[in-house]
């Protein structure tokens, strides 16, 4: 499999701006499983799910909510569009999903991430001016958890373990692959690249020259720590798009939704957002030349998924944009095969890791991580989201240098 293409959603609860239709919680959840089956049978390769502890989102146990797509389907691949890493405990974490490993047979990974809800910090008795050291300790030991059989740990933020393990063992000894998801934070790169896990960037909300140089960055960090060449890293991309007949009827038919959506309602125009960011609205056509250019920015890469439901679309239509991507979807493969440079590693699935790994438990570990900048180091947060640009950039610039 070259290239994976699927779907996710963030579990938003919104009111349909059309018809003043609120669904219910009920209603999405059960709408959710109805997506991802559809994601099947329409030949998508992954369905995803974000992880909320606030409305209007209802996604607070996303792995419930994927073994039981599990049941119900065959072949997709099952993920999360975001673990919260930084405020579930990584021994949770490490049981829920080699769980749901031997209940998918293997049709799971998922996608870690801190979120973008301040106050879960002190709802599950975290602070978040910790955001950063919780990722990089809970994520540490959620490696050892899953990479050894008996683990004594003992860290700053949770009980220490003595001769524990986490039951079940990951499915054939190999963990579900793990993506780090980001928009704006050049940390969460970097700790993708340390362990040579795939990075994820979620460019729905930001433009691809931001895009390009976080995945830049993760490329060349990712090679510095020895896992290979630049192109060997493992990169995952957002997107997002609402496709019609023409370019007319879709910008119409989008309209009210975008522009009473949470994120980005009553901000840009939807001429001006789609411009400046990866959202694409008009024909099939102009969706897949939009979603082809993303490779002139980072590359080839691995996976591409696409936001489906959200800002309040019915569930019919969503099943209508299902059917419009199962469309292209044999000329984004055919394309995207045809520009891939020989030699970049395919899409990970459960059974590409089991034969590189040989079956075997395989503990690696690694240096620690070390001062790329010269003057603050790579895991420290930023104060807000102009800082973290300026960090990203001076980073890569320093990367580049060293390259």
């Amino acid at each position: 499999m070259d290239m994976q293409f699927g779907v996710f959603s963030v579990s938003d609860v919104t009111t349909d701006p059309t018809t003043g239709h609120t669904p219910t919680e009920h209603e999405r959840i059960k709408a959710s499983i109805e997506i991802a089956k559809h994601a099947e049978d329409v030949g998508l390769d992954v369905y995803a799910i974000g992880e909320h502890h606030n409305p209007p989102f209802f996604s607070s146990s996303p792995t419930t909510t994927l073994a039981y797509i599990a049941a119900q389907t065959k072949r997709i691949i099952l993920s999360t569009s975001t673990t919260l890493i930084t405020t579930q405990d990584p021994v949770k974490i490490a049981e829920d999903f080699a769980m749901l490993q031997h209940v998918s047979d293997g049709r799971v990974d998922l996608m870690m991430g801190r979120g973008n809800t301040g106050p879960v910090y002190p709802w599950f008795g975290k602070d978040i001016r910790q955001g950063i050291p919780l990722a990089i300790e809970n994520y540490a030991l959620l490696r050892e958890l899953w990479d050894n059989d008996v683990v004594n740990w003992e860290g700053q933020f949770r009980t220490a373990l003595r001769n524990f393990t986490s039951t079940p063992r990951p499915l054939d000894g190999v963990p579900p692959f793990v993506w780090h998801g980001s928009i704006r934070s050049p940390e969460i790169a970097e700790q993708a690249a340390y362990y040579g896990d795939g990075f994820f960037h979620n460019n729905i909300f930001w433009p691809m020259s931001h895009t390009k140089r976080m995945v830049a960055l993760y490329r060349q960090r990712f090679a510095h720590y020895g896992h290979g060449r630049p192109e060997d890293a493992i990169v995952g991309l957002g997107g997002q798009f609402y496709m019609a007949k023409d370019s007319q009827t879709a910008k119409r038919e989008f309209r009210p939704y975008f522009d009473n959506a949470p994120v980005y309602g009553n901000g840009p125009s939807m001429e001006d957002f789609t411009s400046q960011t990866p959202l694409t609205v008009g024909s099939p056509q102009e969706v897949i030349d939009r979603t082809l250019s993303f490779r002139e920015s980072i590359g080839d890469y691995q996976r591409q998924l696409f936001l489906i439901d959200h800002a309040g679309l019915p569930l019919a239509k969503v099943h209508e944009q299902l059917d419009y991507l199962g469309e292209i979807l044999p000329t984004l493969r055919k394309e995207f095969s045809a520009m891939r440079k020989e030699g970049v590693p395919d899409a990970p699935t459960h059974e590409s890791l089991v034969a590189a790994r040989g079956g075997a438990h395989d503990s690696t570990v690694f240096g620690e991580p070390d001062n790329v900048s010269g003057v603050a180091t790579p895991y420290e947060q930023q104060a807000n989201d102009e800082a973290s640009v300026e960090h990203a950039d001076n980073l890569l610039k320093f990367a580049e240098k060293r390259a």
